[in-house]
């Protein structure tokens, strides 16, 4: 862990260049251009913005947004060459990228809201193997709104899909790439088409290769064999690789000035593999070790969703959509010893989801826009897993048998937009929400039902009359509600001790799921300012607020049960406990001339951005210090560039992006704590614009890595310390325009 960077050092040099160019960005005059936004004069109805305008900048829709929004489109989307959109976001301010999973504001994956489409993203969507090539444009909202799920604690990300083109489109991009052992490649293609008149046709195509390869070095003491304490260390190689293709055709048909119809369906399809392979170094005692394995697998999922609207006069508008979507996947992992299959795990699960919504939007007087709606899910999981040991079934009652859990959900909501005065507008909302869980398993059926109301409310004020400046506040209810795979009873064997009838560890548990399970709820406040400055840059800073209860959380214990003639350790989710969590959020973007004119000439081609998030919270249950929820980290920082060369024979554009989160400690459980080490990612690109149609990109995605350490401790001195050893992932992609 060594030249690691001082975190003082890095919060210092952020709010250093945040105040440096406040003064500056607050002096400035806000002269009135195309995108200001003008009082509304009396007489005049409620100004409709599309957030689909292609004549407004990402800046310009995130100001004119009548709640806290980020924005980002094709620029931000395309400037790193990235092959997937989990490397898209993890440089958004405000957002990690744990395990393929965004995470906002620290929290954990579930407490962000996927949504594709503003429709909530279905079971085994794999954002890791979405090419953003695919992607129209991300919005990254702070907080819930009534017209979309609420399951928002921490806030939501909504990724709209490729549109239907205006014109003739004919994109074409290929990629090369290198992380370990050989290069990958990757293609995708755009084709989009007005045909017949009023119906617009886009179908985008992306087909990808990856391989990587996992160097990882764990010490552990722990139990051994006999019972008593045993020190080991393991070293693994573990390659992965695998190949996919998604796509995402749209249809958009203009029935007539009032009427249109869209349809948008989305594939994806792939397989997967790994292998690892260990050497072993004994400490003392009789440690147990892991074994070498081999495994593989495929996911497929294919959605499809149909969406009318109808301008039914000057002031109503009524919108239907509804959706169906299926995603299946496999899996085959076989554990080695002495070179011969000593355990093998396989199975498969399927999940269907059907979606059914509507709004109906009145426009009342000259300052109101009423929308009353509903959304309608039902969605389903099966799966069946086996494992055998030694070729005999681990668990007999168990293995083989079909499990499922369902979710059925039916909200109603209401919001009003309302425009108090020129300067001072609000949003209401109120969404009530009923969940049905039910979870099979064996003979037992258990069914749980939950009702949540979530009312919202998003104020805002311009302190000038053109917009320049905002003050955002907002007051919401939001939920998690917990996965279908957290409600099966299933158990599944550590396999570190594959024997039902001896005792496993505590660092050792088993797992199983918990059907009774109810949503965390969580009230939320948040507050911002924002200052939009003439030449496109803007800073913010924003405080927010959470208290969460019902948290979930997965506990250790030590059970008689149902699998085992002895007690075994388990580890299960339950409903825990209380929990609060609070931020500080500065952001701070744009031209360096215009940030800081005292030291960069105007017209220089340099774009800087910065973003600084410092994160606290408390877990009622268990006692500090470091009692914070799981994950989160103290505080994350982004600091970034591009910049334009227009002296060489080509025009190049060249940038980089630094992104530092701190080691910290967690206390997961009475007994147990989880220690993080600091995490440091380095991102370059350069492109060389060959012609209006050609470019080519390079890039380099954690450049000058650094190795990741974690180490989970028990009471008694027990503890597992896993070094992972980071990786660049070098890339080349040629872009041409048809």
């Amino acid at each position: 862990m060594s030249h690691q960077l001082h975190p003082r050092s890095l919060a210092c040099a952020l709010l250093v260049l945040s105040y440096a160019a406040a003064p500056a960005v607050l002096a400035q005059e806000a002269p009135g251009g195309p995108g200001d936004a003008q009082p509304r004069q009396p007489g005049t109805k409620l100004e409709r913005v599309e957030i689909s305008s292609r004549a407004l900048s990402d800046t310009d829709l995130r100001r004119r947004a009548p709640v806290a929004k980020q924005i980002y489109g094709r620029e931000e989307l395309d400037k790193y060459g990235d092959s997937n959109v989990a490397d898209v976001l993890k440089r958004l301010p405000g957002v990690s990228v744990q395990g393929n999973a965004p995470r906002m504001r620290g929290l954990g994956a579930g407490y962000t809201l996927i949504l594709i489409n503003g429709d909530p993203a279905p079971p085994g969507f794999q954002l890791d193997q979405l090419d953003p090539k695919q992607v129209e444009r991300i919005e990254v909202t702070k907080g819930p709104t009534a017209d979309q799920s609420a399951q928002a604690v921490a806030g939501a990300i909504n990724i709209i899909l490729k549109d239907a083109p205006r014109v003739s489109q004919r994109d074409f991009g290929a990629r090369l790439g290198y992380n370990a052992d050989r290069p990958v490649g990757g293609l995708n293609f755009t084709w989009g088409e007005r045909v017949l008149g009023g119906v617009a046709v886009s179908v985008p195509v992306s087909l990808f290769t990856w391989r990587g390869r996992n160097e990882i070095r764990t010490e552990k003491l722990a139990p051994g064999s006999n019972a008593l304490p045993a020190a080991s260390v393991q070293s693994a190689t573990q390659p992965f690789w695998g190949h996919g293709f998604n796509a995402s055709p749209r249809v958009n048909w203009k029935i007539s000035e009032e009427e249109t119809l869209t349809l948008q369906s989305f594939f994806q399809d792939g397989r997967w593999n790994n292998k690892t392979s260990f050497s072993n170094e004994v400490l003392s005692g009789q440690p147990l070790l892991e074994d070498d394995n081999l495994g593989k697998g495929s996911w497929r999922m294919a959605r499809g969703n149909v969406q009318y609207a109808n301008r039914l006069n000057e002031n109503q508008r009524l919108e239907l959509k509804a959706g169906l979507q299926e995603s299946k996947g496999g899996f085959d992992v076989q554990t080695y010893r002495d070179g011969a299959v000593r355990r093998r795990s396989f199975g498969d699960n399927k999940d269907s989801n059907i979606t059914q919504g509507g709004k109906f939007a009145q426009l009342i007087g000259d300052s109101h826009s009423l929308t009353v709606g509903w959304d309608l899910e039902w969605r389903r999981r099966d799966e069946k897993r086996e494992t055998t040991e030694l070729g005999v079934p681990q668990l007999p009652e168990f293995d083989g048998q079909p499990f499922g859990a369902r979710i059925e959900r039916q909200a109603l909501f209401v919001q009003d937009e309302w425009e108090l005065s020129p300067q001072w507008s609000t949003y209401l909302g109120l969404r009530g929400e009923r969940i049905v869980t039910e979870s099979r398993g064996l003979s037992e059926t258990l069914r749980n039902t939950s009702q949540v109301v979530t009312p919202l409310w998003h104020l805002n004020y311009k302190l000038d009359p053109k917009g320049r400046d905002l003050i955002r506040g907002s007051l919401t209810r939001s939920y998690k509600a917990p996965e279908l795979n957290a409600l099966l009873s299933r158990p599944a064997l550590n396999g570190l001790y594959p024997d039902a009838s001896k005792p496993n560890s505590q660092i050792a548990p088993d797992r199983t799921g918990n059907p009774l399970l109810k949503p965390e709820l969580a009230t939320g406040l948040d507050l911002a300012f924002e200052k939009y400055m003439a030449g496109g840059g803007m800073f913010s800073i924003g405080v927010f607020h959470r208290q969460v209860k019902d948290l979930i959380r997965n506990q250790i214990t030590l059970e008689t049960v149902p699998w085992s003639g002895v007690q075994r350790w388990v580890s299960r989710p339950t409903n825990f406990s209380k929990a609060t969590t609070s931020g500080l959020e500065l952001e701070l973007k744009g031209r360096a001339g215009e940030l800081l004119p005292s030291v960069f000439d105007p017209k220089l081609a340099l774009n800087l951005r910065s973003s600084l998030n410092i994160y606290r919270s408390r877990v009622q249950a268990l006692e500090g210090p470091n009692n914070r929820l799981d994950g989160q980290q103290p505080w994350s920082a982004n600091l970034g560039f591009d910049y334009r060369l227009s002296s060489l024979p080509m025009p190049v554009v060249t940038g980089a992006n630094f992104a530092y989160t701190p080691g910290y400690t967690t206390r997961q459980l009475s007994s147990q704590w989880l220690e993080q080490s600091h995490a440091r990612g380095i991102d370059l690109f350069a492109q060389f614009i060959l012609s209006r149609q050609t470019s080519v990109r390079v890039m380099a995605n954690n450049f000058a890595p650094v190795d990741n350490q974690s180490r989970t401790l028990l009471d008694g001195g027990y503890y597992t310390d896993v070094q992972r050893k980071g990786r660049t992932w070098w890339g080349v992609m040629l872009e041409h325009k048809l």
